[in-house]
């Protein structure tokens, strides 16, 4: 949309003075031209360390075995499994912002879309290695693709969801990677014209030839399309797959057909509240406060309240189903998990998921940085416990009572999970050392049209009603990054 059409009325999406291509630039590669500053080596030491716990006990699961887990015969997947879910379901904000809100010209997504496709392929790994992990025997992984063995027609079962999983998350994982690289290359052929010596040559081979010309322009836009095309089915699919995993068994409290629609508004939900726990302190010690602002801030926020009202309605559903039902089986696993052994759990659960968001309804909260970050992180404590009380309550209690058993999680368990997340965040933190971390490209899309120093220009120069310049400058009452002394009304 050229400058002259958007509305006033519209919040910014650039705020700051003098901004122009150069500064974008200068402000975006600060943290990959330049030694990085005491908190990010803050941050990758801690990172490193839990990385470092990770390598140590998953050697040594691999050396000793599953036994090495609280599982038992009676909750053959616990801790494991529930790693597995949350980290898939963290992914998904990532291809939903680059694809969907790409195909509906969402110009917001421009400053947060890079960090969010990055958080996607660097989830999707930590999922993976429980799945490894899982199998026992790692070095047999290869058994799931349907490849000729040393054993003959040994092939994989292609009627279990577990095989959906293999394909579902491998296609996932190969577009959401190309359409993370692709988006990059502009910019990355940035940083190669800025580089020097050895830098510049590594930077050269990564920018695959990119010399900004008006047809690579042309292609670069037609590839992105396409992948926006492909991935956005991938959004509601991959994690609809991995409901299957449950939802086609005939175990109480797994075996509901609510189960696609409700993991996948439950993905999504966690993946922005990610977006939200990573972005608000790399925002922060990136200084990008013009670039990610608190409209961005807002409007993750604002689909958190909606997804976390839609995971609201299906746990109430589930509830209702169960009771409806009149299967006794059903009407006791979901009374076990309300006030069975682990209720501790349930009510963690309902509490970090449809309480929590609930918050965001408050414009205050909504527009508070600390509010939104602790928040995020408690949504996505949320989000683990349901992953957990869907497993674990629906495996420990099923239709024996003389199998029934507890699991109790041991220390590999706690150190794998939190170890995940160390390796997490090192690749998170390592992405932002080496490459920009705000698409610098589409962002320089917007600057004439969605930017803040145009709409003030434009209120100056007389171009719009005084009503909506006044209700305009009234808006930015929330934005951190303005200086309400500059604005102020003559």
């Amino acid at each position: 949309m050229s400058a002259h059409n958007e509305s006033i009325l519209r919040e910014p999406l650039i705020t700051g003075k003098n901004i122009t291509y150069s500064k974008i630039t200068e402000d975006v590669l600060v943290p990959v031209e330049n030694k990085p500053n005491k908190a990010w080596w803050i941050g990758f030491g801690i990172a490193v360390a839990l990385a470092l716990t990770w390598v140590v006990t998953i050697s040594y699961t691999f050396w000793v075995g599953l036994g090495t887990w609280g599982l038992n015969k009676t909750v053959g997947w616990a801790w494991d499994i529930t790693g597995f879910v949350w980290w898939v379901g963290i992914g998904h904000a990532g291809t939903l912002i680059s694809a969907v809100l790409l195909l509906f010209r969402q110009n917001w997504r421009n400053s947060i879309n890079r960090s969010a496709e990055a958080m996607t392929i660097f989830a999707v790994i930590c999922a993976a290695t429980y799945i490894i992990a899982h199998m026992g025997r790692p070095w047999l992984a290869y058994w799931v693709f349907p490849l000729p063995n040393q054993f003959g027609s040994l092939w994989v079962n292609f009627n279990s969801p577990l095989i959906w999983d293999v394909f579902a998350i491998s296609t996932y994982f190969s577009v959401s990677l190309v359409f993370w690289y692709t988006g990059l290359l502009p910019d990355i052929a940035t940083i190669r014209d800025r580089a020097t010596g050895f830098r510049r040559r590594i930077y050269s081979i990564l920018s695959f030839g990119w010399a900004g010309s008006v047809k690579n322009w042309q292609r670069f836009e037609s590839v992105s399309l396409i992948l926006a095309g492909i991935s956005t089915p991938l959004v509601l699919s991959v994690h609809t797959i991995v409901s299957f995993d449950f939802a086609t068994s005939l175990e109480p409290g797994w075996h509901t057909t609510i189960f696609p629609p409700y993991f996948v508004a439950g993905a999504i939900f966690s993946g922005f509240a990610m977006v939200q726990t990573l972005l608000l302190i790399a925002r922060k010690v990136m200084k990008w406060e013009n670039y990610i602002t608190m409209f961005h801030i807002e409007s993750m926020n604002v689909i958190i309240i909606v997804t976390g009202s839609i995971v609201g309605v299906a746990y109430l559903t589930e509830l209702f189903i169960a009771w409806y039902s009149g299967v006794e089986y059903e009407q006791y696993a979901f009374l076990n998990r309300i006030s069975g052994p682990y209720w501790w759990a349930y009510w963690c659960m309902m509490t970090c998921n449809v309480i929590s968001p609930q918050l965001f309804w408050f414009k205050k909260i909504r527009t508070s940085i600390w509010a939104s970050w602790v928040l995020s992180i408690v949504v996505n404590i949320g989000m683990w416990f349901e992953r957990f009380v869907i497993i674990v309550t629906s495996l420990h209690r099923d239709y024996l009572p003389s199998s029934w058993a507890m699991f109790y999680p041991t220390t590999i368990d706690i150190l794998l999970f939190v170890g995940s997340i160390g390796v997490f965040f090192t690749l998170f933190l390592l992405f932002l050392r080496v490459l920009p971390g705000i698409a610098m490209a589409e962002v320089k899309l917007i600057l004439k049209s969605s930017s803040d120093q145009v709409k003030q220009k434009l209120i100056r120069d007389g171009k719009v009603e005084k009503s909506h310049g006044e209700y305009y400058q009234e808006s930015l009452e929330k934005y951190d990054s303005v200086s309400k002394s500059d604005y102020a009304k003559s």
